[in-house]
């Protein structure tokens, strides 16, 4: 005698089928959706709960479960229903007000909120307020700096130096000519630990000063390559001797086209007359507070996180002979920066910003 629940028939259209297959065969179809498709597919074929269950490697009442939905709701039977959670603690009135506290009104006798602070103003926990921020993306405890150039020929002078960049003159050079001032010799009060496995390289912080050196550099955006020497003291004197020491190495009748921001010792009297006694060289100053359209910057970067601020000196002497080793190393392979935006780009973003902040 058959024991068990008879399960009635069950009937599936030929659309309705279609629509199984193609949830089975489909790729991205969820799983769970496509394993309820086989069960009604087989339970349709006249297979019994207990054959499709050994079948799929699943619970018998699993399969009565979804052959039950289907044949009283069909299709729709098949996706999940919407599960009823806990009600909403929270009301969109404090969800705003503590968007707005946070947005407009600073904590008295602070400049910005916590979130232990906000939900003490609030009566909300802690964990809600930080949930918030967390949903629209606020994170008062950080805080980023700007600058705006005011040069009045701003526009003018990006569009004259991106245009050096993206297309220099025939037959000329273009340098980019800085100073990386106050280079300071560190030696640590103890010695460094190596590198070990799972442990950093370790140092003292507290440090022992020897003095300072200033780096003077010329980066031919062509190349890469760099000229560069180190004085004790950074006057005008010791630019004069930087340009000397460019013209030296450069030939004397190429044109060539320098990149230098608006520093005193760069417009000094002696060294406007250098630039006339030389008229094959071209000054293109760089707008006030833009020192990021000087490309030797990025390659001051690099040079102060490769070789300098980890580096231990136990004179100014032994730095700047760890800086003209790092010059040579580096002419030997170099590679020029590549400057991909244009004036256009620069000027618009710089827009966005005024039109968007101030």
């Amino acid at each position: 005698m058959p024991s068990g629940r008879i399960c009635e028939p069950l009937n599936v259209t030929e659309e309705e089928r279609q629509k199984l297959e193609s949830w089975v065969r489909r790729p991205k179809t969820a799983q769970r959706l496509a394993w309820r498709a086989r069960i009604i597919l087989r339970c349709a074929d006249g297979a019994k709960n207990q054959d499709v269950a050994q079948q799929l490697g699943l619970d018998v009442h699993t399969v009565g479960k979804w052959r039950e939905r289907f044949r009283t709701r069909r299709l729709e039977g098949l996706a999940d229903e919407l599960r009823p959670g806990a009600p909403r603690q929270i009301s969109d009135e404090q969800v705003e007000a503590v968007i707005t506290r946070t947005l407009e009104r600073p904590p008295t006798q602070a400049t910005h909120w916590s979130t232990r602070r906000l939900a003490q103003e609030t009566g909300l926990s802690q964990t809600a307020v930080s949930r918030i921020w967390r949903a629209f993306a606020l994170q008062p405890h950080r805080v980023e700096s700007f600058k705006l150039s005011a040069d009045p020929f701003f526009v003018e002078k990006v569009r004259d130096i991106v245009g050096l960049y993206l297309n220099p003159p025939d037959r000329a050079i273009v340098l980019c000519v800085d100073e990386k001032s106050q280079v300071q010799a560190l030696d640590r009060t103890r010695p460094v630990l190596p590198l070990r496995p799972g442990v950093p390289e370790r140092q003292t912080h507290d440090y022992i000063r020897y003095g300072t050196t200033s780096l003077f550099a010329a980066l031919d955006i062509a190349t890469g390559k760099l000229i560069g020497s180190c004085h004790r003291r950074h006057r005008h004197q010791e630019f004069l001797r930087f340009l000397e020491r460019i013209a030296a190495t450069i030939p004397a009748d190429q044109q060539v086209h320098l990149v230098m921001d608006n520093y005193g010792t760069h417009k000094v009297d002696k060294v406007q007359r250098w630039f006339v006694k030389h008229p094959n060289y071209h000054v293109h100053f760089t707008p006030t507070s833009a020192s990021w359209l000087n490309q030797v910057e990025r390659f001051f970067a690099q040079i102060t996180n490769k070789r300098i601020r980890r580096g231990t000196f136990c004179s100014v002497r032994q730095l700047e002979q760890a800086i003209h080793e790092y010059l040579a190393h580096h002419n030997r392979d170099c590679k020029p920066f590549v400057w991909t935006a244009d004036a256009d780009l620069i000027l618009g973003k710089v827009r966005h910003v005024c039109e968007t902040n101030l």
